[in-house]
């Protein structure tokens, strides 16, 4: 895709550890910067990513890169319409006289839901607790995820046969919806290039992907992340576009109270990836796309006119008084 994030990062001791996670995760995903701009932007923003596009864009191996160069541990499942909530939360099993809990996919760092809207609401809506609480309740206890943990789901935009389209209550979890658009052409050729050498896209480690940062690097960033300045006006400049999309015609669902919160973090994290100690309108900017376009419903007959809902925040951004 083209940068939906831009791809600036800050040279302090902090964020040297994320600059050097871009040329560990170059190694193995050719292109795709603003896709992996947006994993980072997400994670220290302690929030959960929806990526959107067709089968063989790097989705997953973006993902699997991401995990190895962090150091944490990444967990796949295929989401199908015949997948529990067990399968993914975990269950009681009996087991030598007695009954103990077996932990699912879900006790993990990055969990990659794979094509989430092929199963069943019922399933999509265990998740919901495990992304807004970080824990899992069985049989009445409550058990904590590790801790970072980040749902990574994908979707299909193109093939919608016998698939469950997420409720709005579900879309509002997610921090940012991603496009993962094709490669460039150049990108694509240094692709097959390295395929033809020998690459082994299910082997991140094997590729020489090293683990340049952990936990505790991704702990003080967050801890300067929360420490980043916002400024009154930039406050009510977010409240301002949020509300412009519920007072919308074009739209028939604007951003919800929880939607400007997301923002805010977004813009903050992505202040702390672009080396500054403050938000500035620009950051907003940048971050509101990802961050409001699953947020909002375009009226139908607007939509089919082709109308998107990025048309519809571009205009509204440049509607909105920039402080």
């Amino acid at each position: 895709m083209t940068a939906d994030i831009g791809t600036d990062v800050g040279s302090s001791d902090a964020r040297a550890p994320f600059h050097a996670i871009r040329h560990e995760v170059g190694k193995i995903v050719v292109g795709q910067s603003g896709v992996l701009s947006g994993l980072l932007c997400a994670l220290l923003a302690e929030g959960h990513v929806l990526l959107e596009g067709v089968p063989g864009v790097a989705k997953t191996l973006l993902v699997k890169s991401l995990a190895a160069s962090l150091h944490l541990e990444a967990t796949r499942v295929q989401f199908t319409p015949d997948l529990m909530p067990s399968d993914v939360l975990g269950q009681m099993i009996f087991d030598q006289g007695e009954f103990r809990y077996r932990p699912g996919p879900v006790f993990t760092n990055l969990l990659l839901a794979d094509e989430i809207n092929r199963t069943p609401p019922k399933t999509q809506a265990a998740l919901l607790e495990a992304m807004e609480e970080r824990q899992v309740s069985t049989d009445g206890v409550a058990r904590p995820l590790p801790n970072p943990f980040m749902v990574v789901a994908t979707q299909n935009p193109v093939d919608y046969e016998g698939t469950y389209p997420l409720p709005e209550a579900q879309l509002d979890r997610f921090l940012f919806k991603l496009m993962v658009d094709y490669p460039q052409p150049d990108e694509e050729l240094e692709v097959l290039r390295r395929h033809h050498r020998g690459l082994d896209p299910h082997d991140p480690i094997g590729a020489g992907v090293l683990a340049v940062a952990g936990v505790e690097s991704l702990t003080v960033a967050r801890r300067e992340v929360g420490n980043i300045g916002v400024e009154e006006n930039v406050l009510a400049y977010i409240v301002a576009l949020v509300r412009a999309t519920r007072q919308a015609p074009s739209l028939s669902l604007g951003v919800s109270p929880r939607g400007a919160a997301a923002l805010l973090k977004a813009a903050k994290a992505w202040a702390w990836l672009s080396g500054r100690s403050y938000v500035t309108p620009d950051e907003v900017k940048a971050m509101a796309r990802p961050t409001l376009r699953h947020r909002i419903i375009v009226r139908p007959e607007l939509e089919i006119d082709g109308v998107t809902a990025d048309q519809v925040l571009d205009g509204l951004m440049a509607q909105v008084p920039t402080p």
